[in-house]
């Protein structure tokens, strides 16, 4: 737990600029924690395992098959000749995706109990809060604030400035692109209202905070990805709350519309003419031109494309993942990438199908955290991105433990489970809430 808290801070409240110097493209310190994450996974399939957890993990076993497809195209790369710069860019490719599958290993195999992964979401949601609130900082402020941190052993890459849209200014927080930090939030939103309606334990201002500050910095993002993301992710919460809490949250949205209106009418124009005019949008244009030249490329190499890494922003920048996995790691990789996603919404679904009403918002939760995920990468080149993809493989993670410890516990039964030596997940008592579901019992024992 301790260990993926620091990926977690490395991961999101590092600014994405700073990196190792020495290790140049690969020195990000996230990228370190997430391939330490991955030694520490194989070291922990030396311990002796009680039956039930060498059940079958589906998610686990679709990011293999990602990260097979992903090691033939390199080899395949690896087998041709290649321009001078499209070397290095291919090896750090392919260890950045080792470290992000790392920190979805270790996530799935070592959390251990329900009540732990709560309090991995818990910490996760204080995380995506601070960024928020930095978000917030850098509107009013009309200032990045991180280009003026310094952190000994870390240098700093470029720095590319405030960004605005229709005169507003665009926050990135600590990533390195506005983009990335509305996906990123889209993500997280679901998670800070699950924290914010289930972590009754807590203080309501403290365990609310999270979900307000995402709530209110998201519509500021003058972001496509950031609207899209979230308004999917809010959609599938929607569908699993009770039918009292959906009434208040569109209430919630509906008096933030109303008062934007009226505070700040220009900007609520400019936020519809994102929509209403994107046929006039040159990055709408651009992205629109991107797939006649992504089909030469993968007409070049269809089956495992021309290596991950080496497609590089002097050929063309397509702003949309889906393309550059089926140029990089062809039709392979990127069926077997939108079949990871695939599986995680499915098993989300199945655990949701099983839980108690906790479990049951946390794996709705899960899902639609990992639903908007994907469906963004439709919008930009995630991959070159690794704050967006080192969360979704988080999620990833979160989703295969849920699964597991939900799995175990129903083969194993809670007695017998505890004396195999394996961690049961707590299931709290409930009892009716005043919103129209059911919450966990303040002191119900979750750590």
């Amino acid at each position: 737990m301790a260990w993926i808290t620091l990926y977690i801070t490395m991961l999101l409240l590092i600014p994405a600029r700073l990196t190792i110097d020495s290790l140049g493209s690969a020195g990000a310190p996230s990228m370190l924690v997430g391939l330490v994450s991955l030694f520490f996974w194989v070291l922990l399939h030396f311990r002796p395992r009680p039956a039930a957890l060498n059940r079958r993990r589906p998610v686990r076993i679709a990011v293999f098959v990602f990260l097979f497809s992903a090691g033939i195209s390199y080899v395949h790369a690896m087998s041709r000749p290649l321009l001078g710069d499209e070397r290095s860019p291919a090896d750090v490719a392919i260890l950045t995706l080792l470290s992000w599958a790392g920190a979805f290993l270790l996530t799935q195999d070592a959390v251990d109990a329900r009540s732990r992964l709560e309090l991995l979401v818990w910490r996760l949601a204080l995380c995506g809060g601070a960024i928020a609130v930095l978000g917030l900082v850098q509107i009013i402020t009309r200032r990045l604030w991180v280009d003026e941190i310094a952190i000994p052993g870390l240098s700093g890459g470029p720095t590319f400035g405030l960004g605005s849209r229709s005169g507003f200014p665009r926050p990135a927080g600590t990533a390195t692109h506005p983009i990335e930090y509305g996906v990123i939030l889209a993500m997280l939103f679901p998670l800070t209202w699950h924290v914010a309606f289930f972590h009754v334990e807590r203080s309501k201002w403290l365990r609310f905070a999270p979900a307000v500050a995402l709530s209110a910095v998201i519509p500021l993002t003058s972001s496509r990805s950031a609207y899209l993301g979230c308004a999917i992710a809010l959609v599938v919460c929607m569908i699993g709350w009770p039918q009292r809490r959906r009434f208040a949250m569109l209430g919630f949205i509906a008096l933030g519309v109303m008062f934007m209106m009226v505070a700040t009418p220009h900007f609520v124009t400019s936020v519809t003419e994102l929509f209403t005019g994107a046929q006039n949008d040159p990055s709408i244009q651009s992205r629109t031109d991107s797939y006649g030249v992504a089909a030469e490329f993968i007409r070049v190499n269809p089956w495992f494309g021309r290596g991950l890494g080496t497609f590089l922003p002097k050929y063309w920048i397509f702003d949309n993942q889906y393309l550059v996995l089926l140029v990089t790691v062809g039709v392979v990789g990127a069926v077997a990438f939108l079949m990871l996603g695939v599986t995680a919404v499915v098993v989300a679904a199945g655990v949701r199908r099983r839980c108690d009403p906790e479990g049951r918002d946390l794996a709705m939760s899960l899902l639609a955290a990992v639903l908007a995920g994907f469906v963004c990468l439709f919008m930009f080149d995630a991959f070159a991105f690794p704050m967006t993809m080192g969360t979704l493989f988080l999620l990833l993670g979160m989703v295969g433990c849920l699964h597991r410890v939900e799995s175990a516990t129903r083969v194993i039964g809670g007695c017998d489970g505890q004396a195999a030596g394996l961690p049961i997940p707590e299931l709290s008592p409930v009892v009716p809430s005043s919103g129209g579901g059911a919450m966990a019992e303040p002191g119900s024992g979750r750590v």
